[in-house]
Formats: C-alpha cells, sequence, structure tokens
C-alpha cells in the first residue's frame, strides 16, 4: 500500500483522524440522503413536470440502480487508482449532476440528472468505508469509527423526509438536489486539504462492461416489475423486461467466472461465510428498507393529506430510533454479541412492519406511525455496522473496496428491487391504505427470512 490516507499529501506528519471521520462521513450523508430526499417531494416534482407514475419511480429508482450497478466499479476503482483521487472524482461528479437536477425543466433531464447522482454515489459510497477501515487501526477506535459511519449513513436516510419536506415547502422542490452543490463543494475542498492517497498494489483493469450489464438487467427486471399493476404477471410487456434482465445478470455471472480478465465481482469473495453471510443479510434489509420512507411518505400525503413539512416532520422519531440505535451498536457488541445484536434488529424491524401493516385511515399518530415506525428504523440501526464490520472482516488483503462495493451493491440492488415489487404489490391490493399494509406485511416476511442468514454468520475477531 502507498501512503497512508489521513497524512497530509506532504506525508509530514500524521493528521488527525477524526477530522478524516468526518470528511467521509458528511460524503455517505449526502449519498445515502438522495436516497430518500426525493420522497416526500414526488407530488410537487409532478405538479412542475408531469412526471405521471412511471416518471415518478424513475427519479426515485434511475439513482438507486446506477448507484447499485456502478458500486463494485466504484469500490474497484478506489483499490487499483487511489481512494482519494476515487472520493474526489465520485464527488465532483455528484456535485454537479446534482445542480443539473436541480435546474431540469424536463422529465428527461431530471431522470438523467438522478441517474448520473447514483454513479457518482457509487464512487463515494466504498471509498468511504475503505479510507476508514485503512486509515484507523483495528480496534475500538475503528470499532467506534464504523458505528459513527454507519449512524450518520442511517441518518441520511432517516432525515431525507424531514429535509425534503423542509426544502419543498419552503423553497422549492430543487432545492432537494440544489443543497448538494455547497455541500459537495466543501467535501471537495476538504478532501484536497486532509486526505493523503492510498492505493493497494494490483494489476488489471476495470470491468466497465460487467458494470454496464449489471445495471442493465437490474433496470430491465426492475421495468418489468413495475408493469405488473397495468397488465399482470403473463403479460409479455412484463415477463419479457423481466427475463432478458435475469439473462443479462446470469451471462454478468458466467462472463466474470469464466471469461473477464479483470472482472468486476470476482466469484472468490464470495467464498467467504462472513462475506457471502453479510452480503445475503443486507440484500434482505435492503428490500424492506427502502420501503418504509417511499411508502409512509405517500401514505401521509394521499391518505392523509399531510403537506411535505409535516409528513417530513412525521419522521422526526424514526430518525431520533435509527441515530440511537446505531450509536449503541459498539455498546451492545460488546455485551450481547454480533449474532445476538443482528437477530435482534431483525426481529424487531420484522415486529414493527407487522405493526405498520395495521395501519388505516383512522389511525392515530403515535400508534400507527411513529411507535411502529420507532421499531422498524431502530431494529435496522442495530444491524448497520455489525453487517460492515463482519463483511470487510472476511475481505481477503487488497480487496475491502471490492468488498464494500460488493456488501453496498447487496443493500441498493435489494432496495432497487424490493421497492419495485412492493410497488408492484401495494397497487394490487386495492385502496392505498390496504395496498401498503399488503406491501408492508411482505415486508415483515423479508425482514424476518433475514434471521437465518445472521445465525449462519462466523463469529468475527474481536475489536
Amino acid at each position: 500500500m502507498t501512503n497512508i490516507a489521513g497524512a497530509p499529501p506532504s506525508g509530514r506528519s500524521t493528521a488527525p483522524l477524526w477530522p478524516i471521520v468526518g470528511l467521509v462521513c458528511l460524503a455517505q450523508f449526502m449519498v445515502v440522503l438522495d436516497v430518500s430526499i426525493v420522497n416526500v417531494a414526488l407530488p410537487a416534482m409532478d405538479g412542475a413536470l408531469h412526471l405521471g407514475p412511471e416518471g415518478l419511480q424513475w427519479v426515485v429508482n434511475g439513482y438507486i440502480l446506477t448507484f447499485a450497478g456502478f458500486l463494485l466499479l466504484g469500490g474497484r476503482a478506489a483499490d487499483l487508482f487511489g481512494r482519494r483521487r476515487t472520493f474526489l472524482a465520485g464527488l465532483a461528479v455528484f456535485t454537479l449532476a446534482s445542480l443539473a437536477g436541480g435546474l431540469a425543466t424536463t422529465p428527461e433531464v431530471l431522470i438523467a440528472a438522478r441517474a448520473i447522482q447514483g454513479l457518482g454515489a457509487a464512487v463515494i459510497a466504498p471509498a468511504t468505508l475503505t479510507i476508514l477501515t485503512t486509515v484507523i487501526p483495528a480496534g475500538p477506535a475503528r470499532v467506534r469509527a464504523i458505528a459513527t459511519w454507519g449512524a450518520v449513513g442511517a441518518a441520511g436516510g432517516a432525515m431525507g423526509s424531514l429535509a425534503g419536506g423542509l426544502l419543498t415547502d419552503y423553497l422549492s422542490w430543487r432545492w432537494i438536489l440544489l443543497i448538494n452543490t455547497p455541500l459537495g463543494a466543501v467535501a471537495i475542498i476538504a478532501a484536497l486539504r486532509r486526505l493523503a492517497e492510498s492505493r493497494d498494489a494490483g494489476s488489471g483493469g476495470l470491468d466497465l462492461a460487467g458494470a454496464i450489464m449489471v445495471t442493465l438487467g437490474l433496470s430491465a427486471l426492475e421495468f418489468g416489475m413495475l408493469q405488473t399493476p397495468a397488465y399482470g404477471w403473463s403479460s409479455p410487456r412484463t415477463w419479457v423486461p423481466m427475463g432478458a434482465g435475469v439473462l443479462a445478470l446470469a451471462v454478468f455471472v458466467l462472463v466474470q467466472a469464466r471469461f473477464a480478465r479483470a472482472p468486476l465481482m470476482p466469484l472468490r469473495v464470495f467464498r467467504s461465510r462472513a462475506v457471502s453471510g453479510a452480503l445475503l443479510v443486507q440484500f434482505l434489509l435492503g428490500m424492506a428498507g427502502f420501503a418504509v420512507w417511499y411508502f409512509l411518505s405517500l401514505y401521509m400525503q394521499q391518505v392523509l393529506h399531510y403537506s411535505a413539512l409535516q409528513a417530513g416532520l412525521a419522521f422526526l422519531p424514526h430518525t431520533l430510533a435509527i441515530i440511537v440505535a446505531t450509536k449503541s451498536t459498539p455498546w451492545l457488541l460488546d455485551r450481547v454479541g454480533l449474532r445476538t445484536l443482528l437477530v435482534t434488529g431483525t426481529l424487531v424491524a420484522a415486529a414493527g412492519f407487522a405493526w405498520q401493516a395495521t395501519i388505516t385511515p383512522g389511525s392515530g399518530l403515535l400508534t400507527g406511525l411513529v411507535l411502529p415506525g420507532v421499531l422498524i428504523t431502530g431494529g435496522m440501526g442495530l444491524t448497520s455496522a455489525p453487517i460492515a464490520m463482519t463483511a470487510t472482516a472476511g475481505a481477503a488483503p487488497g480487496e475491502a473496496g471490492l468488498v464494500s462495493g460488493v456488501l453496498n451493491t447487496s443493500r441498493q440492488a435489494g432496495g432497487s428491487l424490493g421497492l419495485a415489487a412492493l410497488t408492484a404489490l401495494a397497487a394490487g391490493g386495492g385502496e392505498p391504505s390496504s395496498g401498503y399494509g399488503t406491501a408492508f406485511w411482505a415486508c415483515a416476511g423479508v425482514v424476518a427470512a433475514a434471521v437465518p442468514a445472521v445465525l449462519a454468520l462466523p463469529k468475527p475477531p474481536r475489536g
């Protein structure tokens, strides 16, 4: 490995570690925030640009899909070309795309900008975790840093609805994207000043074709799922794109296994039980986790007739729960262990989803939204850092960035496909209130299904 990240570029002395932690947490906050910040602004976007139901889906999933599809590429780029260089490139792409999206005057420009945002986020996200694991030595300090990273990322997802509501009601929906411009500029300046370059020795290049194939496969699969409410599962408009998506993903795996000189996703990483188990758990939790903000945001505005700001404020307890849960992780890990903590988190979240599924238009704020939501987000918060710690601990030397990218890909791909499937399920459930209830029951089942995968994880080394 070259110069240690976190040292000044001149190499004269080692920079303080916590400014580095603050920098990467700011970047992680931005990319996660943009997954959920658009949710409460969707009605305003539709009113301004006439996106329609399908366009609204692509405003959300255009970001998620490119985020998921290019995360592997971003993780590999951090290992090969340097974490500082990769981190800065991702920040620049993300910031410029946010500016373009905020100024968009047509649906096509907005959706394209969201997709390019996702590309920038795919480069940033794996670099943040890899920088932490290379800057901070193994031990309690790294545990605290990863817990902070997990808490900030979780808070970004949770606070998206509140930030979106405030910006939409008091400024404009455009500011949910434009706000990234000054934040991105601050992060770029801080990275130039605080980060030194580091990389892992390695050969080979980047499998751009593989990244494109993954993204196209996920997009086709999701597009087919989104056709089911209008055409049904037996229609060619549904199964043809879904079949094409499955075929593209199968070809991707075959090429990675046999033909790629520098595979985007070397299948050897799945030989580690820690990595493969963590990826499965992350995928299942991602499938359900993204649905919370999307469905509840629409429910509050369409069924309960909340304003964007009121909907955002109703998510405050969710935000506090996930922050408290993730920040409590180091203390809990020392006392109950990883498996117990992950099982508890998944079961608490599953119970919250089951409770949330009983919501009706007559449900009160406390029992209809706040308490079940606190269980969902609190349970999810307990799982965030332990999953990341398990996966990166199982990574081979020189592949921390790759595993980080695969882990994030699992979450984003699970969230994207899960949201598409759950949207189709909710649309087939009749009235919005009953349809959303059906989707939340499905979420409860998916999260509960993660428990066996958690129990199969190997015990990680302490510290």
